[in-house]
Formats: structure tokens, sequence, C-alpha cells
């Protein structure tokens, strides 16, 4: 799990960029669909993705590509969960129309709204973080009333 606002060496930041190439690489996506997810400058070149798998380049310390990782970690961990011995249902899962989802795809999901798109999806397929979420909208809004 990242941390928010945690500050990683060189060291670890390398091996989260191995694991969440990995997770993409897994995901069967273009490089332009990786560098989309996690928000990287479009103009980056596409061996640098390579550079992140091998760890000879870490992925960018910063804010919003930090909450990138953090929730395709958790989609990652969470499609595991649910299909623990399957790499083929958890990409059936990312691929296959959601009603919740207004029968798009997870995958275009996230293509399509970045961000909010990631949460979206962790918040689908990751209970807990869902009632984690759940749970500090419950508490903003009494504290709004109060």
């Amino acid at each position: 799990m990242i941390e928010s606002g945690k500050t990683y060496s060189k060291e670890e930041m390398t091996e989260i960029s191995k694991a969440v190439m990995l997770y993409l690489d897994s995901w069967k996506l273009s490089n332009a669909e990786v560098i989309s997810i996690l928000g990287l400058d479009p103009n980056i070149r596409t061996r640098h993705l390579q550079f992140f798998r091998t760890g000879d380049k870490p992925l960018p310390q910063e804010g919003e590509t930090m909450q990138r990782i953090d929730h395709i970690v958790g989609i990652a961990d969470a499609l595991r969960t649910t299909f623990p011995f399957s790499d083929k249902m958890r990409l059936l899962w990312l691929r296959k129309p959601h009603r919740r989802f207004r029968k798009n795809t997870p995958l275009a999901v996230i293509m399509e709204k970045g961000l909010n798109g990631l949460m979206k999806v962790r918040i689908e397929v990751d209970c807990a973080y869902g009632w984690k979420i759940s749970e500090e909208m419950a508490k903003a809004q009494q504290a709004s009333n109060s």
C-alpha cells in the first residue's frame, strides 16, 4: 500500500515502479494507455516505460502520480483477492462491461475519467476501500451539519 504524503527513497520508488508496471502489463495495455493511466506527460517517450519496468528509472514521485499508483495497486490487490487463481479472470473483469459503469468496462472508465476513474473502479472492486470512503464521507457530512 502506498502511504499518502510519504516521501519514498529512490530504491523504494524503483521497486514500486517495477511492481506497478508489472500490474499494468498484466492488464494488456498499450504504451499510450499506460502513460494515460499513470497520468504521465503524453509526450514522454515510450522507452521510458521500459526504464520503469526494469528499475533503471523510478516513476515520478508527484502528488497525482502517487495517488494513481495507490489506486492501481489497490485495484490489482483487490482483483488478486477476488480471483486468486486466474489471471484471465482479472483481465476479463477489467475488460467486461459492467452495469454499475453504465455498461462501460472498468478500463474504459479509467481511461475516460483518469484519477476519478481509478477511484471509481477501486471502490467497485475493493469493498474495504469503498467502506473507508463511505465512512469518511459520513464523517464529513456530520461535521458540516454540526
